[in-house]
């Protein structure tokens, strides 16, 4: 049986709980805000972290759930506190998201460290503030309950259904090519964000908030709800009731956080057919845990794990079908064989009891095993001379006849210079060119944005072409699409095999074979790289300095050199 803490072994009893001069200042000023002390005294205090804000379209509901969150702790019988975290909202949020999902790490680890907090509910959704959260809570080691902003309604246009980010490359290139209009663009804007919530296809959000829920930081289900559902509400309050029971539990990630529950989400990450980009954030919340994911341990579960998961951009469904199909719990279920049941959630009950009789409503969006969307998984790692520590492609959301092809690059030296030419006529370009963006990783953009899903040259697009090889090292929303290799490490800003490709050089990328190759030998090689110089650093001072200064490659999880699992860091002294 769990030994259950008792009031004086709450973290927050060293503010609350103690005659001290110190401690008459923190229940004084408590009382300051309206509290009695029988509102506090002995109670868990349950730090909430919202990531709300108003650039971060995707959250614009979680002001009212973070109410509904309160409710549950007041019922449970703790003290909740909302405490506001940096948003990092991928629409507004320049030059990348990415680039400020360490700061949110960071921010919430020592919100956690310097406040009165027992335990934690970490509210998020948005692609970077999934990792972002549970990075900093598996770091600070305290109780920790996750609360998904859940996925937007699907998108409408002219009869057709449309899925946010998918359908938004589809049409743009469309109007680049001349096929659409200037009202029929203007009513596209006006039809595919339709409420709160998350982007609907299965992009990194939507990836991201189910892994979460895999690794047992959330609910049963609670990462299929649609935002504006109203059981989303419920899952709130509840989920506010279940952290109290955390604490006096002392269930805290470091339980959850296990090789068997990470190997759970890669299998699960596959067989959504998930974002690349969760690959990174897998590494990186894995590396606070103490665990090493090599790429290879992706690939190897990729190749024996069928793609069950019909939905945009490998597939034509949306999130919301997903949940009324069974969503993520009928899925696990489908899959039970091929997953570690035994794993710890946040519920304090194993995985396996949690998809216990859950079942599949729509075969269509949710495929059986015997009728998977594609026989292996949604991701590919690649390597050869021009990506050495690996590279990422996803099959599924790409022409299958790409996936065997050798050709001539047409080399941008970066995004500046890439949309300079792209649609230049003159460009030195057919539908068998690779075309290769350098210098946009972690350092080199800096922080790694989501470029990776080149531009087809309008010359190509007017003839029909939309699909090519695309090569670079930076990354690509899970909601793209396209024969794009991407998170080639090392970087070419820090002197990878990328920085060295020229123009009409041959490339040959062969998935099956898991080969990325620059046909130009290790002598030229090696006399191009005594040239190479680095591009200048763009930041030198701020945190943009720090990012440069200690950013880890893509390999690697992009998550700051100092902050993987090592030794405690101390509590802070209260007198």
């Amino acid at each position: 049986m769990t030994t259950r803490k008792k009031p004086e072994d709450l973290r927050s009893h060293r503010w609350f709980g103690v005659d001290t001069m110190r401690g008459f200042g923190h229940r004084s000023r408590t009382m300051e805000m309206g509290f009695a002390r029988e509102d506090f005294a002995g109670k868990p205090v349950i730090g909430i972290i919202n990531t709300w804000s108003d650039t971060n379209t995707c959250h614009s509901h979680m002001r009212q759930r973070a109410e509904e969150v309160k409710r549950g702790v007041w019922q449970a019988g703790g003290f909740p506190v909302e405490l506001p975290a940096m948003s990092v909202g991928e629409q507004m949020t320049k030059p990348t998201s990415m680039m400020y999902r360490n700061f949110l790490a960071m921010e919430t680890e020592e919100l956690l460290r310097s406040q009165p907090i027992d335990g934690a509910v970490l509210m998020g959704g948005c692609d970077k503030t999934t990792p972002g959260l549970l990075m900093g809570a598996i770091s600070m080691g305290l109780p920790a309950i996750y609360v998904p902003a859940g996925a937007m309604l699907r998108g409408h246009f002219q009869g057709a259904t449309l899925g946010s980010g998918t359908d938004v490359f589809k049409y743009w290139a469309e109007r680049r090519a001349g096929n659409l209009s200037d009202d029929d663009w203007f009513g596209l804007e006006e039809g595919i964000a339709r409420s709160a919530g998350t982007c609907m296809t299965m992009g990194t959000a939507s990836t991201m908030m189910s892994l979460a829920e895999v690794l047992g930081f959330t609910l049963p289900g609670a990462s299929s709800i649609p935002a504006v559902d109203s059981n989303h509400q419920m899952m709130a309050s509840r989920s506010g009731r279940r952290i109290v029971e955390m604490v006096w539990e002392d269930l805290t990630p470091a339980q959850l956080c296990t090789q068997e529950a990470f190997d759970n989400a890669i299998t699960v990450d596959m067989a959504l057919s998930g974002s690349t980009n969760a690959m990174i954030h897998l590494v990186a919340m894995a590396g606070r845990a103490g665990i090493d994911l090599p790429l290879e341990r992706f690939d190897e579960i990729s190749k024996k794990t069928p793609v069950l998961c019909n939905l945009k951009p490998a597939g034509i469904y949306l999130m919301e079908d997903f949940y009324y199909s069974g969503g993520l719990r009928a899925m696990l279920a489908q899959m039970g064989d091929m997953l570690n049941l035994d794993a710890l959630t946040a519920n304090g009950k194993k995985l396996g009891q949690n998809i216990e009789g859950a079942k599949i409503y729509n075969e269509e969006v949710i495929r059986v095993r015997s009728n998977p969307l594609s026989e292996t998984g949604g991701t590919a790692v690649l390597r050869g001379n021009l990506a050495p520590n690996g590279a990422v492609i996803k099959p599924t959301a790409a022409e299958p006849h790409l996936m065997k092809h050798t050709g001539p690059a047409v080399v941008f030296s970066d995004v500046d210079d890439m949309y300079k030419r792209i649609d230049d006529p003159n460009l030195n370009v057919t539908k068998d060119s690779v075309l290769v963006l350098q210098n946009a990783g972690p350092k080199g953009a800096p922080g790694m944005p989501e470029w990776g899903q080149l531009p087809i040259p309008k010359k190509l697009l007017e003839q029909g072409v939309r699909d090519m090889v695309r090569l670079s090292d930076c990354r690509m929303s899970g909601t793209s699409y396209g024969a794009c290799v991407l998170h080639i490490a090392p970087e070419a800003a820090i002197g990878g095999p990328l920085a060295l490709v020229q123009e009409g050089d041959m490339i040959t990328l062969d998935v099956e074979a898991r080969v990325l190759r620059l046909e130009v030998s290790d002598e030229e090689l090696s006399d191009r790289m005594s040239h190479w110089i680095a591009p200048e650093e763009p930041y030198t001072r701020g945190y943009g300095r720090l990012f440069l200064d200690h950013i880890t490659q893509a390999d690697k999880g992009c998550d700051f050199d100092f902050l993987h699992a090592g030794g405690p860091t101390p509590e802070p002294k209260i007198y």
